[in-house]
């Protein structure tokens, strides 16, 4: 019977994990390094070793209303995007105010967690931790929940760039980028196109002499602002949307969402083109970017083929002299350098996890890994919702199958993410965030039933359907159910639009949100009506139909 939950770390994915345990009834202690919560968003001037690492200007690319907790709505005043201090901020108000400080032991880190002698009839657990002073403390614990996070170990592949060893200038990883302060009047080369990558070429090309980006495929980038200057994920990552991914085939897709892309900048035109689809792999988000290119402030160029003193050659041949800097924006690895070697057992490039969060070998399941993932959305929705499912499962309320079967579904997961997505060491962890969310919700029969929905509460249902997957729709039934979600799913927009009030305007000409919502649920409905039809009447088979629509060469 698990009673006592070691959580390793106080990040986002750690303080999700001690409310759902106090949730469950369980008694979690929370063993975090630093002297503080938050994790990869508690900024420090100077990077730590074995911790993640932010940069000074760094704002959240989702939006609020998709990156809070499900229970706990941020404060509508908050900026839709927010800077890393609002977001600690928030960890703060969502701590204190489900009394998740007290569980908490700061400036203590976990050196190994080992099975108990008695681990096949106990399922019990040995922690081993060393406080600030370097005294070292054993535990027992029933169940042990890993939060750590990935963002941990920079990955500097020196091998991939001959000559690097020469370099006359400075280089280091993003890792260790706090701000441009240090970079005014440089040549910079930034290796890596990434979130991270983007980012730091367009804050440095403001005071450097010039910034070069380096990218080995090119990528896809999309904007925060979206149409009407919405955040681009409250307006496009809905189950509607959802739904017609399952039923419209991917080549059109991608087709469609290119064109769409590309009719905000060509990115052929930009030099941005990758050699993979848009849905194969996360875009990078950056609104500045596509502008410091359009402006000469950043030049793209493609991947390094050597570095020769203070000069860099590219694979096309061409050469930047005099180069002050390289910034490595390449990507974490990751480890979990306290746990049992057997438990780390990879499929592919990635930790055989089932469903991403159990180990299968295990004889007991009282051992999860969570927030160690990767989609198009906040992590915190997301390690909740793993929080929640293992908290059941702790306390014997759900049941996993057994190792055989758990195994088969990590190989056939593996699989699926390697078909699907542009998968590397740096990259293993994909999956689609809507998917995701509403396989595991499945598990412990919080997953929002649109049939129900419809015949017993059909506004509420319009606004699951048709508007944004926030986390509150996860808290509509089942295990966990709150009684503040339907508020919260019909005041979010009032949420997003409460910090953009900042200036009294006459709004009676201004077409109503419902009016809103109704047209778009009527075009909506209509184009979901016409793909149901084609899919299921196909005129001679609906792929036929799409090469007609879509050129061959798509």
């Amino acid at each position: 019977m698990v009673r006592t939950v070691a959580v390793i770390g106080a990040g986002p994915s750690g303080l999700a994990c001690i409310k759902s345990c106090l949730d469950e009834g369980l008694e979690p202690t929370c063993f975090e390094s630093s002297d503080d919560m938050g994790g990869l968003w508690k900024f420090k001037e100077v990077s730590e070793p074995n911790r993640a690492s932010i940069y000074r200007s760094l704002t959240i690319n989702i939006s609020k209303e998709m990156m809070c907790y499900s229970d706990f709505p941020i404060p509508g005043n908050y900026p839709n995007y927010m800077h890393h201090s609002k977001i600690l901020k928030y960890f703060r108000l969502y701590a204190e105010h489900f009394k998740l400080i007290q569980r908490i032991r700061f400036q203590t880190s976990v050196r190994s967690v080992r099975q108990r002698p008695d681990f096949t009839h106990s399922g019990q657990w040995e922690v081993v931790t060393e406080n600030k002073d370097g005294q070292e403390e054993r535990h027992v614990f029933d169940a042990v929940m890993v939060c750590s996070g990935h963002y941990t170990y920079p990955h500097i592949p020196l091998q991939d760039f001959p000559g690097i060893e020469s370099f006359q200038g400075k280089y280091f990883h993003s890792w260790d980028y706090k701000g441009p302060e240090d970079l005014a009047g440089k040549r910079i080369v930034v290796i890596g196109i990434g979130n991270s990558g983007g980012d730091i070429a367009a804050e440095s090309s403001r005071v450097a002499e010039q910034v070069y980006v380096s990218t080995r495929r090119g990528a896809w980038m999309i904007r925060q602002v979206s149409d009407n200057g919405m955040p681009v994920d409250m307006t496009y990552n809905t189950r509607f949307v959802h739904i017609l991914f399952q039923l419209v085939p991917m080549r059109f897709l991608n087709w469609f969402g290119e064109k769409k892309l590309n009719a905000m900048y060509d990115h052929t035109m930009y030099a941005l083109k990758p050699k993979h689809r848009l849905f194969s792999q996360i875009p990078v988000i950056n609104d500045d970017l596509p502008l410091k290119i359009l402006s000469g402030a950043v030049v793209v160029k493609p991947n390094v083929k050597e570095v020769r003193g203070s000069s860099v050659l590219f694979e096309d041949g061409t050469e930047v002299e005099n180069v002050d800097v390289i910034v490595f924006a390449t990507g974490y690895g990751y480890d979990f350098p306290f746990l049992p070697g057997s438990i780390k057992k990879k499929t592919g490039h990635r930790i055989g996890l089932y469903k991403h969060v159990f180990p299968p070998s295990l004889e007991h399941p009282t051992l999860a890994v969570v927030g160690f993932i990767h989609a198009l959305g906040a992590i915190m929705p997301q390690a909740e919702m793993q929080s929640r499912w293992v908290t059941q499962v702790f306390k014997g309320l759900k049941k996993l199958p057994n190792s055989q079967a758990m195994m088969k579904a990590v190989l056939n997961d593996t699989k699926d993410i390697d078909k699907n997505y542009i998968c590397s060491k740096q990259t293993p962890l994909q999956v689609d965030f809507v998917s995701y969310m509403d396989e595991i919700a499945g598990m412990i029969g919080a997953r929002p039933s649109l049939p129900w929905l419809f015949f017993t509460d059909y506004p509420l249902f319009k606004r699951v359907l048709w508007g944004p997957v926030t986390c509150y729709q996860y808290r509509i039934m089942g295990p966990g159910k709150w009684s503040g979600a339907r508020h919260a799913i019909f005041t979010q927009f009032d949420r997003m639009y409460q910090p953009l009030k900042t200036r009294p305007l006459d709004e009676s000409n201004e077409r109503s949100l419902a009016g809103r919502l109704f047209k778009l649920s009527l075009v909506s409905l209509v184009g979901a009506s016409a793909v149901y039809y084609l899919h299921h009447h196909p005129p001679a088979s609906f792929d036929k139909l799409i090469s007609v629509v879509i050129p061959q060469k798509i």
